[in-house]
C-alpha cells in the first residue's frame, strides 16, 4: 500500500492541538486511533441507514433478520437471546419484532416443550430478504475497505478484536430453537 500525503480530518485535529498547546503532543496519540474509528463508525452508520431503507428496513430490523438467518434452521430464537447482539432493552426488540411482523417478515411461535416460551421465527419472506440483503451488505462493506489489501484488513481486526474483548464485548451466540 502506498502512503496517501493527504491529511484526514484527524491529522488536522491532531496537528491543532499540538500547535496550540504543545505541551499535549505526547498525550494525543489516543486521539489517532479512537478519533479515526469514531469517525469510520459514522461513515458505516450512514451506509447502513441508507442501505437498510434501500430496502424497507431499519437498522435494528436488519439486525433482527440477519440474527435470525445466521441461527440455522429454523431460524427462531427467542426475543431475549436476540437482545445482546442488537445491544437493546428488551421494549426496543418487541417493537422491531411488531414492525417486522407486520411486514410479514417473522412471526411468533409458541414453543411446543413449553408454551410460555415464545420464539421469533423468520417467515418465508424474511429468510428470503435476509439473504439478499446479507449479499448486498458483504458487497458494500468489501467497498468500504476497497482502499485497505485484504491482508491489512486482516491484520487490522486482531487489535480491534484485542480491544473489544478488552472492554468486555464478548456474545456467547444464542440458542436456536
Amino acid at each position: 500500500m502506498e502512503k496517501d500525503s493527504a491529511q484526514d480530518v484527524v491529522a488536522t485535529i491532531v496537528g491543532e492541538w499540538q500547535k496550540e498547546r504543545p505541551d499535549l503532543a505526547d498525550a494525543l496519540w489516543p486521539v489517532d486511533v479512537l478519533a479515526r474509528i469514531q469517525r469510520m463508525n459514522r461513515v458505516i452508520d450512514k451506509y447502513l441507514k441508507a442501505f437498510t431503507a434501500e430496502h424497507g428496513l431499519e437498522v435494528g430490523e436488519f439486525d433482527v433478520l440477519v440474527s435470525l438467518r445466521r441461527s440455522g434452521p429454523p431460524y427462531a430464537l427467542t426475543a431475549g437471546a436476540l437482545i445482546p447482539a442488537a445491544m437493546v432493552t428488551s421494549g426496543a426488540i418487541t417493537n422491531r419484532i411488531d414492525r417486522m411482523e407486520a411486514k410479514g417478515l417473522v412471526e411468533r411461535v409458541r414453543d411446543g416443550a413449553d408454551r410460555r416460551s415464545v420464539r421469533i421465527r423468520l417467515t418465508e419472506a424474511g429468510a428470503t430478504l435476509a439473504d439478499t440483503v446479507m449479499e448486498q451488505h458483504l458487497k458494500h462493506y468489501a467497498r468500504l475497505l476497497a482502499p485497505l489489501d485484504r491482508e491489512t484488513c486482516e491484520a487490522l481486526a486482531g487489535p480491534l478484536r484485542t480491544l473489544l474483548l478488552a472492554h468486555g464485548d464478548t456474545l456467547t451466540p444464542p440458542t436456536a430453537g
